[in-house]
């Protein structure tokens, strides 16, 4: 396959999903989390202040990042968290939202996923779970063959 083809001035609405949920590699993803980046949903650009220039803890946060098939709305790569802010359209696209996060976790991604409301009403309650989650070392897989 040599990729999707744009038909509209917008990017598709999720970059690598071929329309049947199919995952494909689609070679306009940058282009689309370029797009993202300067279209934000002004509650990811509320947060977006809280985040940039390694706000917390001097951890590097980028926004609208490619990742597979997928745009995440922001992205820790140093501790592997991707945080997402949702609106109310995701309260019907769960089976999508949660397929996207256990291939995220398989990825070795920590998704965490908060509620557009709740980052415009606490943010700070928002930004100590993100600083909570930032603070603790990611949990490390169990040994093969058992513990020795």
């Amino acid at each position: 396959m040599t990729g999707e083809r744009i038909i509209s001035n917008s990017p598709p609405l999720r970059g690598g999903d071929n329309g049947e949920g199919v995952l494909v590699h689609s070679p306009h993803k940058h282009f689309r989390a370029k797009w993202l980046r300067k279209n934000c949903t002004d509650t990811e650009r509320f947060l977006w202040k809280y985040l940039r220039g390694k706000q917390l803890s001097g951890y590097k946060f980028r926004r609208q990042e490619p990742i597979g098939s997928y745009v995440v709305d922001f992205i820790c790569q140093e501790k592997r968290i991707i945080i997402e802010v949702d609106g109310g359209q995701h309260s019907i696209e769960q089976e999508r939202d949660n397929e996207r996060d256990n291939w995220l976790e398989g990825q070795g991604y920590k998704v965490l996923r908060f509620w557009n409301n709740e980052v415009l009403i606490n943010v700070e309650g928002v930004l100590e779970v993100i600083q909570d989650i930032l603070n603790h070392p990611p949990l490390t897989p169990p040994l093969k063959g058992g513990v020795k």
